[in-house]
């Protein structure tokens, strides 16, 4: 798909209902090519304020496809992994009518597949975690049963964040296989797991947009997993985030290009498949150096936001250029300032937690008191409108972002400003950003 130039006025529809599409369509409304950008049916109450809704299901893909082209839509922007994983690159793209933001559900794979990640990993000789997997319970429950240092129970499909334990005795590694393969918590998703060694350091997340042949490395963000403070308790879609972390050094940066993005790449194209759109690498600072926990095919949840409050550059050519491979051809750089998003909770989250729930205090935490030169942004992610006003309707229900000058200052603005927040049950993470200089 060469040389299609991005028209002067581009007609979007954004994919997801969450904090991420809140950033992505925050940052594509910024852009001076942008038309009319649609989101889809039960986006949540920012995405509402920024966009119109498509009234078509975005399940029945003969009615989207020819709504597409009553509304002259040029480009599709995917947020989460769920389309990714149903194909709708390939489905939707209609070039040059109509261009995709997002990998193939064969590139997506990496994602949506673990095992298959790992196969990936192993040809292309990509640092990561030694690994077993599994589909018969006896077997994988042997295999744990040695694993007196601890390891980790990966489900292999997608569990929205919630399919990865790490466990630090043999006991809670059995409990963890017998949830996916006997009780199948996670259903099919958990029908094959892989068991990992537990490795050791502090987590970075490296995004790059890659459009099959060039690599641009966005500013490395580092989030936060763990429900509790101290990184205790049970895994989560992330609690907090901040960019840029000052654990990503160009060296680093330099080492994850050559060792992790390129080869992985490389060996998809041996396979006869380009990869287009965002490659996420979760890695592990281990002292032998960095280590790949997993791949994601899509910008993450709540690294996209600090990134975005950070990018500078028109949104709608950088996607455009990704989907049509030239993105040799863009500038890409950052706001100097850091950010840091801190994540705003329903009382139960990872857990069960109530819906409906009116929330107070938006406004309040984007007008909070601030020095020159910072700013504030409340991404809404769990929220719904009901009757005028808005109410949860998840378990990670906004994502309150910073920028200042330090990385120290964007943690202290974010937490103030979340502490605006009210609702029953709502809480934070009060140590997302400590350490920052």
């Amino acid at each position: 798909m060469a040389k299609l130039r991005c028209p002067d006025t581009v007609n979007v529809l954004l994919l997801g209902t969450g904090g991420r599409e809140h950033a992505l369509a925050w940052k594509l409304k910024k852009s001076r090519r942008l038309g009319t950008l649609w989101v889809e049916p039960g986006a949540n109450a920012g995405l509402l304020e920024l966009g119109r809704v498509c009234p078509e299901p975005i399940q029945d893909m003969f009615r989207l496809c020819r709504w597409c082209e009553k509304e002259e839509i040029s480009l599709v922007v995917i947020g989460p992994e769920g389309p990714l994983a149903a194909d709708y690159a390939t489905k939707l793209s209609d070039p040059p009518r109509r261009v995709v933001f997002g990998p193939t559900k064969a590139g997506a794979q990496l994602e949506w597949d673990k095992a298959f990640a790992k196969q990936v990993m192993r040809a292309a000789s990509v640092p990561t975690g030694e690994s077993r997997t599994f589909s018969d319970a006896e077997q994988a429950l042997a295999y744990v049963a040695t694993r007196i240092d601890g390891c980790v129970v990966k489900a292999t499909g997608l569990c929205a964040g919630k399919g990865v334990v790490i466990c630090k005795t043999v006991e809670e590694a059995r409990k963890a296989v017998e949830d996916c393969l006997v009780r199948r918590v996670f259903g099919d998703a958990g029908a094959t797991i892989v068991v990992e060694e537990l490795l050791h350091g502090p987590e970075v997340s490296v995004l790059a947009l890659c459009d099959g042949q060039t690599f641009w490395i966005l500013d490395p963000a580092q989030d936060h997993k763990r429900v509790g403070e101290g990184d205790t308790g049970p895994n989560t879609g992330g609690m907090g985030a901040f960019c840029p972390t000052p654990k990503a050094t160009n060296e680093l940066l330099r080492i994850v290009q050559r060792d992790v993005l390129v080869p992985t790449v490389d060996a998809l194209k041996r396979m006869e498949i380009p990869f287009r759109g965002v490659l996420y690498a979760g890695l592990m600072l281990t002292p032998a150096g960095p280590k790949v926990l997993e791949f994601n095919t899509r910008f993450g949840d709540p690294e996209t936001q600090p990134i975005m409050a950070r990018l500078k550059g028109d949104m709608v050519e950088l996607c455009w250029a990704t989907a049509t491979g030239q993105l040799a051809e863009v500038d890409l750089s950052f706001d100097s300032r850091a950010a840091c998003c801190v994540v705003v909770c329903s009382k139960g989250y990872p857990g069960d937690y109530p819906k409906g729930l009116e929330i107070e205090g938006i406004d309040e935490a984007r007008a909070i008191e601030r020095q020159p030169g910072e700013d504030v942004m409340v991404f809404h992610a769990g929220t719904a409108r009901k009757d005028g006003k808005v109410v949860t309707a998840g378990g990670r229900v906004l994502g309150v972002t910073a920028l200042a000058a330090t990385g120290a200052r964007a943690a202290e603005l974010a937490r103030e400003a979340a502490s605006k927040i009210r609702f029953a049950g709502a809480f934070f993470r009060r140590d997302i950003g400590d350490g920052l200089a």
